[in-house]
C-alpha cells in the first residue's frame, strides 16, 4: 500500500488546485478524505483516480451535476451504460445549442464589420451597434 498523500501533494501530482480540491469534497464530488492524527488531509488512490475523472469531465465541458450523476452510475456496476449514454447525448445536444450561438454571434458581429465604412471613430458603425438603445 503506498503512503498516503496530503492535499498539497494530490495538488501537484493532478495539476489541481487545493482550494478546488476542497470546493469538490464541499460539494460531493470527491468523498471526505481520512484525517491524520495532526487532522492533515489524507488521500488514497482512489480519491486521485476520482480527482482525474472529475477533473477531465470538467476539460470535456460537463456541468457539475452531470459529472456527480456519471459517478453515480459507475458506482453501480450493473447499472445499464444507456444511463451514461443518456447523460452524454444531454451534453452533445447542449454543446451543439452553445454552437449554433456562437455561430449566430459570430455573424452578427462580421455583419457590424461588414456595415463599417472605416473613416472617424465618432462615425463608427459598429459603435453605433454597440450601444443601447435610448430608455423610453
Amino acid at each position: 500500500m503506498t503512503a498516503p498523500l496530503t492535499i498539497g501533494q494530490l495538488a501537484r501530482q493532478t495539476g489541481t488546485k487545493a482550494e478546488t480540491i476542497r470546493y469538490y469534497e464541499k460539494i460531493g464530488l470527491l468523498q471526505p478524505p481520512l484525517r491524520s492524527q495532526g487532522n492533515y488531509r489524507c488521500y488514497d488512490a482512489q480519491d486521485q483516480r476520482r480527482l482525474a475523472f472529475v477533473r477531465r469531465a470538467r476539460e470535456l465541458g460537463f456541468a457539475i451535476e452531470q459529472i456527480r450523476e456519471l459517478i453515480a452510475f459507475g458506482e453501480q456496476r450493473e447499472h445499464q451504460c444507456s444511463s451514461v449514454d443518456d447523460v452524454v447525448k444531454a451534453h452533445i445536444a447542449d454543446i451543439a445549442r452553445r454552437i449554433a450561438d456562437l455561430q449566430a454571434l459570430q455573424g452578427e458581429l462580421q455583419r457590424m464589420i461588414g456595415n463599417c465604412p472605416g473613416g472617424r471613430v465618432a462615425d463608427c458603425r459598429v459603435l453605433e451597434a454597440l450601444r443601447p438603445a435610448p430608455a423610453a
